[in-house]
């Protein structure tokens, strides 16, 4: 059996899920394929910066997420400092950040693509590509219960993840020389369920060596806070590390203060790798255009994903729609290009900050100094949030974008 579609996008996490909405309002025929069933969970901090609020927005979804935990900014806890840093106010994004479980987000994301006209098939297994002159033109899948069907597609997206099976019988590998995190979190009862702050604790310590890694506690407005840590692989434990026993003994640290029983968690702690940096590249190989953490489209700064996911998932999408009515399947290079140009000169600039941070003594010293001076963090927060006035601004905004115009975009 087959059937044909302008575009196939695989897995329904946040940039599946903006890829195929974006192509679906633009007028193509698209099917979305999720190999669970919704809702389903995922590994996640659970929050979303004003970044992703922006992308939250592009997909008309304003009014769904006024009920959501809301936050006025970051929380920063670190050499013996604490100290508050609004989200900066800027033209085109949002002066806040959300948070949402992504049990609840990745269902609504992926109803909201179908609202638009896409194809939802659950619980479908993609069992290979279908490859015509060394190009990909489909996929086969096979729905639970069904026999297998070839699905034919002009523009076929692989959004299914880190470990990204599509890539690999593509052939196409993470690059080793470019950072990689595990993240480890667990959910709490809090009265502090409603706290407008997302907390982030710099000092990750195991015995008396200090991680290059932290900490946070979002607060998620249901009764409950997303409790986690995350770690870089410049540490030199970083594949002999328990991330269960890391978290475990770094609980402590939070509980009192956020009023949690490290003795009652609401589910068992859940972790993930957090493929940064571009680390699977080029984003088009062999016709495919990954998107999200299939590319490796992870913030090196703070461990952030879904709104790259999903502002990667849009540029897909509009490479995608350009091709299907151009006819033109060579204008699918075009996607790299959009990417460099969004993210490349930032991402080179945050695999500089991961190497430096492997260093204990930088990681202290940050801690310690940086903390202190208001106008630094300032600073720090537009840089490793990525926010920050592309053309106009203060001081710190023109800062930050000579540092990343200074960097190579790949």
């Amino acid at each position: 059996m087959s059937d044909a579609y302008d575009a196939l996008v695989i897995g329904g996490g946040p940039g599946g899920s903006a890829t195929a909405f974006h192509l679906a309002r633009g007028g193509a025929r698209v099917l979305l394929v999720e190999k669970q069933t919704y809702p389903r969970d995922k590994v996640c901090g659970d929050g979303l910066t004003p970044r992703a609020v922006r992308a939250l927005d592009h997909m008309g979804l304003r009014e769904e997420y006024q009920s959501w935990s809301r936050s006025a900014g970051l929380k920063v806890h670190g050499g013996g400092h604490v100290i508050e840093l609004p989200w900066p106010e800027l033209e085109d994004f949002p002066s806040f950040g959300l948070a949402r479980p992504r049990t609840d987000l990745d269902q609504l994301l992926a109803r909201t693509a179908s609202k638009a006209g896409a194809d939802l098939w659950e619980a479908t297994d993609v069992l290979e590509p279908l490859v015509e002159h060394g190009l990909v033109r489909g996929a086969v899948v096979r729905r639970e219960g069904e026999d297998p069907v070839d699905v034919r597609a002009e523009v076929v997206v692989a959004a299914d993840g880190a470990s990204s099976r599509f890539a690999q019988a593509l052939g196409l590998v993470r690059d080793e020389q470019r950072p990689i995190g595990v993240a480890i979190r667990q959910y709490f009862r809090s009265e502090r369920d409603t706290d407008p702050w997302i907390d982030s604790y710099l000092e990750l310590w195991k015995g008396d060596h200090l991680l290059p890694g932290y900490g946070w506690v979002f607060p998620l407005a249901d009764g409950t806070v997303n409790i986690g840590c995350g770690l870089l692989n410049t540490s030199e434990g970083f594949r002999n590390t328990n991330y269960r026993d890391l978290l475990r003994e770094w609980l402590p640290t939070v509980a009192s203060e956020w009023g949690v029983d490290p003795a009652d968690p609401v589910a068992k702690p859940r972790s993930a790798p957090l493929p940064m940096g571009a680390s699977r590249h080029p984003p088009l190989h062999r016709g495919v255009l990954f998107v999200g953490d299939a590319a490796g489209l992870v913030n090196p700064f703070n461990g952030e994903g879904i709104d790259y996911a999903m502002e990667s998932g849009q540029l897909a999408a509009e490479v995608g729609l350009a091709v299907l009515e151009s006819g033109d399947r060579t204008r699918l290079s075009t996607y790299r290009a959009a990417l460099e140009r969004s993210f490349g000169s930032y991402f080179t600039l945050g695999r500089v900050f991961v190497r430096a941070i492997g260093h204990p003594q930088v990681m202290k010293a940050c801690a310690r100094y940086g903390l202190p001076r208001p106008t630094l963090m300032k600073l720090v927060l537009k840089l490793m949030a990525n926010l920050y006035e592309p053309a106009r601004g203060d001081a710190t905004d023109r800062l930050v974008r000579a540092m990343v115009r200074l960097a190579p975009s790949r």
